[in-house]
């Protein structure tokens, strides 16, 4: 049994997946398997995957036959998953030395903690910047999970593989559902504590995020899978309001998307869109919506559909007035 478990899931990445791979090799805790998988790869991923496999015998190859997507890859490689603790690795990202080995010390000395935060770095064209974390040396679960619905706490980070397979990646979505398997981790450990080990992040303009597709409505779909999720999980009243929430800040930003990128879509992916954000609109528990967040002006529900419309497209257009849209 090893002590670690990295899942790298792969899909045309051979620009970057050597950088990945060396990285992990090069780690200071030589106790580790790696499990990669190759969701139906087009270019030479997995013929690269495969000389590594070669020459070093804890990297194991799962081949997918068929493209699937992120999280679906990463659940494959999770039931092979043999490490007393699990993480990820995405195939365009690397691993400082000894980011495994510190965060296995965090777990060896605290027996009550079950994940483990990295530091991240942002690695992009105009340098590197370390994404700010609050300052903690514990947190419940609960207080984890609640800072994670707004990204305080990020979701890059080591969990104790028992947990992990209990609650395997959320592949509901093709993108984005997977934050989900985050928070849900965070809400059922008992210890969530940071280490010093560095996870750097490369974020370059071919990424998923990035791209301008009818796929960032998933988002909506996502955020409705985690609601599923917490009722499962009879989460407390406080959290599903706060998620209830986080619903309406969802709906918004796919909104801002549509204002500001739909042009760029077909005017089947634009009605597509619109209907998903009317759905999803109407699902949402207006008697849960305690925050001040959602009643300001450009987050209200508003009593119809089209109010609600003319609400966004008045908020946007004066937030592009002023320079404040990112998109």
């Amino acid at each position: 049994m090893s002590k670690v478990t990295v899942l790298v899931a792969v899909y045309n990445a051979e620009a970057w997946l050597s950088r990945c791979l060396d990285s992990l090799l090069a780690q200071t805790l030589p106790d580790i398997q790696i499990v990669c998988i190759d969701d139906a790869s087009t270019d030479h991923s997995l013929q690269l995957l495969q000389q590594y496999a070669e020459r070093d015998a804890r990297i194991e190859v799962i081949v997918l036959g068929e493209n699937h997507g992120q999280a679906f890859a990463r659940n494959q490689g999770l039931k092979k998953a043999q490490g007393e603790y699990v993480c990820f690795l995405d195939a365009d990202d690397w691993l400082s030395p000894n980011a495994l080995a510190s965060a296995v010390a965090v777990f060896e000395s605290h027996s009550e903690t079950d994940s483990v935060l990295f530091q991240v770095d942002i690695v992009n064209p105009d340098g590197v910047e370390r994404l700010p974390l609050p300052e903690f040396e514990v947190l419940t679960g609960h207080e984890a999970f609640l800072k994670s619905i707004d990204w305080q706490l990020h979701g890059i980070y080591m969990v104790r593989t028992a947990l992990h397979q209990r609650f395997p990646y959320d592949d509901s979505c093709r993108w984005f559902s997977d934050d989900n398997t985050t928070r849900i981790h965070y809400l059922h450990s008992r210890e969530v504590r940071p280490c010093s080990g560095v996870y750097l992040y490369f974020q370059h303009p071919e990424s998923t995020s990035h791209a301008v597709s009818v796929h960032r409505f998933d988002r909506l779909r996502a955020a409705e899978s985690m609601k599923e999720q917490l009722q499962r999980a009879n989460a407390s009243h406080e959290v599903m309001c706060e998620w209830e929430v986080q619903r309406v800040l969802v709906l918004v930003e796919c909104y801002r998307f549509y204002y500001e990128k739909g042009h760029q879509l077909s005017p089947a992916d634009r009605r597509q869109g619109l209907q998903k954000m009317q759905q999803f609109r109407s699902s949402i528990d207006r008697s849960m919506l305690k925050s001040p967040k959602v009643h300001k002006f450009g987050y209200r529900l508003m009593p119809s559909w089209w109010l609600f419309r003319c609400q966004e497209w008045l908020y946007f257009t004066l937030r592009g007035l002023f320079g404040k849209n990112t998109y």
